[in-house]
């Protein structure tokens, strides 16, 4: 009988996404010295935004927190397209680059490259760039090495993001057998969302936020409210102002929230996902305020957790700017005027002001997740 070590069931150990694409990489490296870098960018289907996902590299990233439509990259497009990958060998090819990541990777230290489109079950879901400092270095030998490691990581992906993907499908589902229809409509959960990844990228590198944990943010950030399907309809659909009994009851959909994302996470055994406690904190304190008048800890600036601090804000803005039954949307300018009132107050000012410097991404979300009705 003979012993065999299996160097992949590492892979069943390693808890972070990112944590496993290092583990990959140095696999590689083994019998490939000379792939420097590996990385990847996710597709977003509803804006064809490309984003900086995750990267092994002993070197920075020439690109973080870098996004740009796959529309305004041809070469990237007729990939997918094709569904065949790119080798350059020689990036001088790219001296005359338009584009500012053509232009950042031909600047770096990389002088050959390998893209691989990343599809599962069909869909696409971005891309893989094994990068090497050599000329020449993409071969077919190991090319079909490569492919091997590119498909495996597209399948992790694709795993990773249904295990998400079933939290979120089992909210929407419950909203609607409980026949809840307050004001968050489902465009506003995605404009919400968008804003929070844009306060976040904004907010990046003062916080050292990872693309993965932006993408986190942005991915958790619908389910901030999931504890409202506890509150009853005459309490969550009063037209008017909530007496203070009423207000109290609904004060408790936050510690609400945080434990049916418990249970829906030891129900599903998704307790294994990462940044789950990023996931707890955005429903746990997403209505506490800097000053402390907020619930249910009446915690005061840093003790808030920071996605916290971050999906309040897009959640107020939104809302201010969405209308209401017993509103009509506010125009931006009052909107901004208003979280600029209760900066410091009740928002935090990092996370107000890193809204107000991207006003206008703002309206290219607020144009592509527009509504006629109500939100």
């Amino acid at each position: 009988m003979e012993q065999h070590l299996d160097q992949f069931s590492e892979l069943n150990f390693e808890q972070g996404f990112e944590d496993k694409i290092r583990y990959l990489h140095r696999m590689i490296r083994q019998q490939h010295p000379s792939v420097s870098r590996l990385a990847i960018a996710l597709h977003e289907p509803d804006t064809d935004v490309l984003t900086t996902f995750v990267y092994s590299a002993e070197q920075p990233s020439p690109l973080k927190h870098y996004q740009a439509r796959l529309a305004d990259c041809p070469s990237l497009l007729e990939i997918v397209r094709s569904n065949r990958p790119r080798v350059v060998n020689d990036m001088d090819l790219f001296a005359q680059g338009q584009n500012e990541h053509t232009q950042l990777m031909q600047a770096s230290a990389y002088r050959a490259s390998y893209t691989l489109p990343l599809f599962a079950e069909g869909c696409f879901l971005g891309f893989i760039f094994f990068n090497s400092e050599e000329k020449d270095a993409f071969q077919e030998y190991m090319l079909r090495e490569l492919d091997m490691a590119g498909h495996l990581i597209a399948f992790m992906l694709y795993s990773a993001r249904s295990k998400i993907e079933i939290l979120l499908a089992t909210v929407r589902s419950a909203r609607s057998i409980t026949c809840h229809r307050d004001a968050e409509t489902g465009l506003h959960l995605e404009r919400m969302a968008h804003y929070s990844k844009l306060i976040a990228r904004q907010l990046a590198d003062e916080y050292e936020f990872s693309d993965d944990y932006i993408e986190h943010i942005f991915l958790f950030s619908p389910l901030h409210d999931i504890g409202k399907l506890t509150v009853p309809d005459r309490i969550l659909l009063k037209p008017g102002k909530l007496d203070e009994a009423e207000f109290e009851q609904m004060k408790q959909h936050a510690q609400k929230g945080r434990e049916i994302l418990d249970r829906l996470l030891e129900n599903y055994g998704l307790n294994g996902i990462e940044y789950v406690e990023l996931l707890r904190n955005i429903a746990m304190y997403h209505h506490e305020a800097v000053d402390g008048s907020g619930y249910p800890g009446n915690l005061v600036h840093e003790q808030i957790p920071i996605e916290a601090r971050i999906v309040t804000v897009a959640d107020v803005f939104d809302a201010l700017t969405s209308a209401r039954p017993y509103k009509p949307a506010w125009s931006n300018a009052e909107a901004f005027a208003k979280l600029r009132e209760m900066s410091g107050s009740k928002l935090d000012p990092r996370c107000v002001q890193a809204l107000l410097d991207n006003t206008h991404e703002v309206e290219r979300i607020q144009q592509r997740f527009t509504e006629n009705s109500f939100g």
